[in-house]
């Protein structure tokens, strides 16, 4: 299958070559001459064959909706523009509307997997009609991790839904980072146990805590047992923020949410070995970005 791909960042490089590895034939664009196959979002377009599919994954909010926008002008009736960015799913019905008016399909897409999607494989969660999804489905199989479908991909509902999905997937994922990185602090603070690390390193089999964070918070740990060359300052990417706004405005309690929530602020006020635990398993799982401690103190 042919398709255009918006942005070739951190994720969107690492889907490029996995959907090359699977197949199809990918035309990528990017600001970034080095990466970009077209200089252009207009020659893109001119590069693809209707009715052309481009998947955009760029940075949430002005830059996805400035690209959309130029989409719509650029792209026709019978294309589709799939969102694969974290995209607040508030934003998604205005941007189907807007392809809409011509004739251009619209899938909103979260996507799960960091840097290491590319050989793992991607957790997806899509909004959009049965139809626009059935249609892009060789583009999703490829993308997913090896399996039954089910198991690593999702038709969530219609419009919006893929991105509500990812929301409160990434902030079961606050939640998650927070108590994995308690742990440790309270393993670390206890002189009867000599090596947290180890302790992590064991729990990655056999046990109920067992995950795929928890295995990088050993493996991080490894690599810096007492977390020396980072601070704890974590930032929030929004998504979490959105997860608890949603939450009161549904009446929902997500005291384990918010609180992980919270103590990302507290991480930019007081340095945290639990927040400097959250900061390297976000930097081992996505590959952000982490704040070295300069040799100078």
């Amino acid at each position: 299958m042919q398709l255009g791909l918006v942005g070739l960042g951190k994720m969107g490089f690492n889907m490029r070559e996995r959907m090359r590895e699977g197949g199809h034939e990918v035309i990528g664009y990017d600001p970034r001459p080095e990466v970009t196959d077209v200089p252009t979002l207009a020659a893109l377009a001119e590069a693809l064959t209707a009715p052309r599919v481009v998947w955009v994954m760029v940075p949430s909010g002005p830059v996805t909706h400035d690209t959309i926008a130029a989409l719509a002008v650029e792209l026709g009736a019978g294309d589709m523009v799939i969102d694969g960015g974290n995209s607040r799913y508030a934003e998604d019905g205005p941007h189907a509307k807007l392809l809409g008016e011509k004739g251009i399909a619209f899938i909103d897409a979260g996507v799960s997997g960091g840097i290491w999607g590319l050989k793992e494989g991607y957790g997806l969660m899509v909004g959009g009609s049965d139809a626009d999804v059935e249609r892009a489905m060789p583009i999703f199989d490829t993308l997913r991790p090896p399996g039954p479908r089910e198991d690593g991909f999702v038709h969530a509902g219609p419009v919006g839904a893929g991105h509500f999905a990812k929301m409160v997937h990434n902030g079961v994922e606050y939640a998650l980072m927070t108590a994995y990185g308690e742990g440790y602090e309270l393993l670390a603070a206890e002189d009867l146990v000599k090596d947290p690390q180890a302790v992590y390193q064991a729990w990655t089999n056999g046990t109920v805590v067992r995950s795929w964070l928890q295995q990088l918070l050993a493996k991080a740990l490894k690599e810096d047992p007492k977390f020396t060359q980072i601070s704890g300052y974590t930032e929030d990417s929004g998504e979490g923020r959105w997860t608890v706004e949603e939450a009161i405005r549904l009446r929902v309690p997500v005291p384990s949410i918010a609180a992980a929530l919270f103590a990302r602020f507290l991480s930019r006020q007081d340095d945290s070995p639990t927040m400097k635990a959250v900061a390297a398993l976000r930097n081992q799982f996505g590959g952000h970005a982490v704040q070295r401690i300069s040799k100078s103190g």
